[in-house]
């Protein structure tokens, strides 16, 4: 039947009811970290500063000499503790980030790492296979194409500064925004212009 909430959705509504009735969770407390996790942090966050960057060189500068200053210019802000560092993409360089320890990552401008992330398989795989982990991906890199992996720690993350795509010269830093995803961020994927080739 149409409408009718999901079992998932029906176990999370009545742990929640419990948990507020015992009074282990504070129903505000929990309203205002979904409205953070929904509205405030993500990888939208993080294509916008990627997009900053693409348009404007100054700000590209400050980006990969001060992340988290540069990326608070933006009103992103992480209450984490740790330091961001940006490492750009380029014709003879690739970056690809992974947490061999844990899943550390930067919530603030990538939101909540992917289950993938998160996998024994490629947080180590990433480290000795770093090609290997790219062609699952879908991406085949030519042999001339120096490939960094960057470990991210509780102190130090990382978010990758992709290369923008040729074709987008005449494009708003919104449309702009609109093409950079979460994978191109991490480095498992190349940013693309839609297969129709237009502007979205």
């Amino acid at each position: 039947m149409e409408g009718t909430p999901s079992d998932l959705t029906l176990r999370v509504k009545s742990l929640e009811s419990l948990l507020v009735e015992k009074g282990l969770v504070d129903p505000a407390a929990l309203d205002a970290l979904i409205d953070t996790m929904e509205h405030k942090v993500g990888p939208r966050n993080g294509a916008r500063v990627v997009a900053r960057a693409w348009i404007d060189p100054a700000y590209k500068k400050r980006l990969l000499e001060s992340a988290p200053a540069a990326i608070s210019e933006l009103g992103y802000n992480s209450g984490q503790g740790e330091h961001t560092l940006v490492v750009e993409n380029g014709p003879k360089v690739h970056n690809l980030v992974v947490c061999t320890l844990c899943s550390c990552y930067p919530w603030t401008v990538l939101g909540l790492p992917p289950v993938w992330y998160k996998s024994a398989p490629y947080r180590s795989r990433a480290v000795f296979d770093p090609r290997g982990i790219l062609r699952e991906f879908g991406m085949q890199l030519p042999g001339d194409v120096e490939v960094r992996v960057w470990d991210s720690t509780a102190e130090l993350r990382y978010l990758v500064l992709p290369e923008r795509p040729a074709g987008t010269e005449t494009m708003t830093e919104e449309q702009l925004a609109g093409l950079v995803t979460r994978d191109a961020m991490v480095g498992v994927a190349k940013v693309t212009l839609p297969l129709s080739g237009g502007n979205p």
